[in-house]
C-alpha cells in the first residue's frame, strides 16, 4: 500500500469516527505537529505518539466542536511526502462561532504507517472561533 493509500484510509477512518483505525495507521512514534499559533498547542511543537494525540487534541476537538469536519479536496503525491489540501469546518460549543477554514497537511509514512504530520492553517480564524483572540 502507498502512503498516499494510507493517508487516504486515514481520512476516510476520521471522517466515520473510526478512532482505532486513525490510531493504527500511525507509527508509535509519529510527530504530530499543529501549525504554530494553533489554540491547542501554540508553539508548534511536536506531540510524539498516539496517546498523546488521542490526549491533547482528538479527545479536546470532540468536547470543543460541533461537527468537526476534515475533508480532504486534493492528495499530492511529493516523494517521501503527501500532501494534502482541504477544509475544516465545525461549531465551537463555547463561543456558538463557525469554522470553515482550509488547510494543508504534510504526512510523511513507511508503508503501512504515517511517521510525522504538519498541519498549516489560518490559526487566526481557529483562535477568533474558539474564543481565544
Amino acid at each position: 500500500m502507498s502512503t498516499v493509500d494510507v493517508v487516504k484510509n486515514l481520512y476516510d477512518a476520521f471522517g466515520k469516527g473510526d478512532v482505532p483505525a486513525v490510531l493504527g495507521a500511525m507509527d508509535p512514534n509519529i510527530e504530530w505537529r499543529e501549525a504554530e499559533s494553533n489554540p491547542y498547542k501554540m508553539d508548534g511543537q511536536a506531540w510524539v505518539g498516539p496517546d498523546a494525540i488521542t490526549q491533547n487534541l482528538f479527545m479536546k476537538l470532540m468536547a470543543d466542536w460541533e461537527g468537526f469536519t476534515v475533508t480532504p479536496k486534493s492528495y499530492h503525491d511529493a516523494g517521501d511526502s503527501v500532501v494534502v489540501e482541504g477544509r475544516y469546518t465545525a461549531k465551537h460549543n463555547a463561543t456558538g462561532k463557525h469554522l470553515d477554514v482550509q488547510f494543508c497537511h504534510v504526512w510523511k509514512g513507511a508503508t503501512d504507517k504515517v511517521t510525522s504530520f504538519q498541519q498549516y492553517t489560518d490559526t487566526a480564524k481557529l483562535q477568533e472561533a474558539a474564543g481565544v483572540r
